[in-house]
């Protein structure tokens, strides 16, 4: 799990995941009480438990432990999210959520979908962001960014190398497209995960519109 770690401080700042975690835990504490595992709070608290032992682990160069923390993290969130998503979508014909607390539940669902496959695609794509830091080049991964092609290359000199806001851009793409935009998908796994997060993405959007046609 060590492999392609290196003792060099990551260049790519830390404080943007973070944010997008914590986000991502705010948003879930709105949904419904019906919609939610345990107290609304439950997973904000754990979130924040697990990001500080993470970003401490992170500056003092500790980077296994700032993985296992983040795979983790990334794990209870996607948990949370389709026992939710599950829960929305079994709650719908009986109608046991209140109209607009239901659509305010589908809308925070779908931005934690984004964020939750935007850290995913982050934490997984060739090798995750220690191993991707330790290569001089991002030539090789799930995707093909864009600056990866010939002429990206030009652009940036070959001195490039994805960040979370270009997985943040695909994850937010895949989510409205329903499928990657600009960035081809390479790698199975990520064909899968991509796949995955349309199908989430498409279930919710359904949700919507059945709720806001009976609402007309």
């Amino acid at each position: 799990m060590d492999e392609g770690l290196n003792n060099k401080a990551p260049h790519e700042p830390r404080w943007l995941v973070a944010s997008a975690v914590l986000i991502a835990g705010v948003l879930y504490a709105t949904l419904h009480a019906r919609l939610a595992i345990g107290p609304q709070w439950l997973l904000v608290a754990i979130l924040i438990a697990l990001i500080v032992p993470s970003i401490i682990a992170h500056r003092t160069q500790r980077y296994s432990i700032s993985n296992v923390l983040g795979y983790t993290t990334d794990g209870l969130l996607t948990v949370f999210l389709l026992w939710s998503v599950i829960r929305l979508v079994i709650s719908l014909p009986g109608r046991e959520v209140p109209p607009a607390a239901l659509l305010r539940s589908a809308a925070a669902l779908w931005l934690c979908n984004v964020l939750l496959f935007a850290l995913w695609y982050w934490r997984l794509d060739a090798g995750g962001p220690y191993a991707r830091h330790g290569r001089t080049e991002h030539v090789q991964g799930a995707f093909l960014f864009p600056p990866m092609t010939n002429d990206g290359r030009k652009a940036f000199h070959g001195e490039w190398s994805p960040h979370f806001v270009d997985y943040l851009f695909l994850s937010f793409n895949t989510s409205t497209a329903l499928s990657p935009t600009d960035s081809p998908v390479l790698s199975r796994w990520a064909k899968v995960l991509v796949m995955a997060q349309a199908l989430i993405s498409l279930t919710l959007v359904v949700v919507l519109a059945a709720r806001a046609v009976n609402l007309l």
